[in-house]
């Protein structure tokens, strides 16, 4: 039989994690990392016999890579805290990867809820994702080194889409979803400063209209009524304030060194959850 192992990547998960790991009992191992964790995290990972990976960890890439190499499954199912599987998704995992015509990584479906409003329409633009690569052999994923939704690579051959869904609290309410825009744009504009491929005003404005026009029309974030507008919106926003935001860092940067004072980035801060995975 194939082995399988689960890896979740949190920070502070002390609410979540419980529900999350029991749901696992189809996984031959667990292993969590904890990021930066002061609450009960480790201790509740250990308890449900997971292999805890502790430490410091701002860059997304490096935590997944770090999971990773304490994995020992052939298969490698990537979760979050916030998502939870029924006993349909296990079986439907169990079976693919038991499979002899198997390929190396699929795509598993997402619900998305905000609150509790299942909302299936409307999702992207770097602020949301209907389905991600989450299932995959052991190697066959990576991940760059960028703090929010970095590019991955994935090697070998794709076996398509599962049928079952995981379920994923994104967001408790509005203002959930505000300061997760204000999380990930914070991040976002550490990572264009650092790289200097900051875009124009104008350029910001044109790919935030066709962000906000690609989740709302081709998306159909139209159907979820106001949280679908709201959806759309922010991924337009993404764009213009991550770019907004960029620039502000530059300057201060720049004054720093007028003033010949050492120049100190902002400290970065972990995303409550991690999203993932080139979203």
């Amino acid at each position: 039989m194939a082995k399988l192992s689960a890896l979740l990547c949190v920070h502070n998960e002390e609410q979540r994690l419980p529900a999350a790991l029991a749901a696992l009992s189809f996984c031959d191992e667990i292993v969590v990392v904890a990021d930066r964790c002061s609450d009960g995290t480790e201790a509740i990972a250990r308890h449900y016999g997971a292999t805890v990976v502790s430490g410091i960890f701002p860059i997304e890439g490096p935590r997944k890579h770090a999971g990773i190499a304490r994995c020992t499954g052939d298969w490698i199912l990537e979760l979050d805290a916030d998502e939870g599987v029924d006993p349909a998704f296990a079986q439907e995992v169990r079976e693919t990867i038991e499979r002899a015509d198997a390929a190396d990584w699929y795509q598993v479906p997402i619900d998305n809820y905000v609150g509790d409003q299942l909302v299936r329409h409307g999702w992207g633009g770097s602020f949301g994702t209907s389905s991600a690569a989450r299932l995959f052999r052991r190697g066959v994923k990576s991940w760059k080194a960028e703090r929010v939704h970095p590019g991955a690579k994935l090697d070998g051959a794709y076996g398509g889409r599962l049928n079952t869904p995981l379920n994923h609290m994104v967001d408790e309410d509005i203002a959930d979803m505000f300061a997760r825009l204000g999380r990930y744009t914070a991040l976002k504009a550490q990572d264009l400063a650092d790289s200097g491929k900051i875009k124009g005003v104008g350029d910001d404005a044109f790919r935030g209209v066709r962000r906000f026009f690609k989740c709302y029309v081709s998306r159909k974030g139209y159907k979820e009524g106001d949280l679908g507008f709201l959806i759309s919106l922010m991924a337009g926003l993404y764009p213009i304030l991550s770019n907004l935001r960029a620039r502000e860092i530059l300057r201060a940067r720049a004054q720093a060194a007028r003033g010949g004072r050492p120049v100190t980035a902002p400290a970065p801060l972990p995303l409550r959850r991690a999203e993932a995975n080139g979203q």
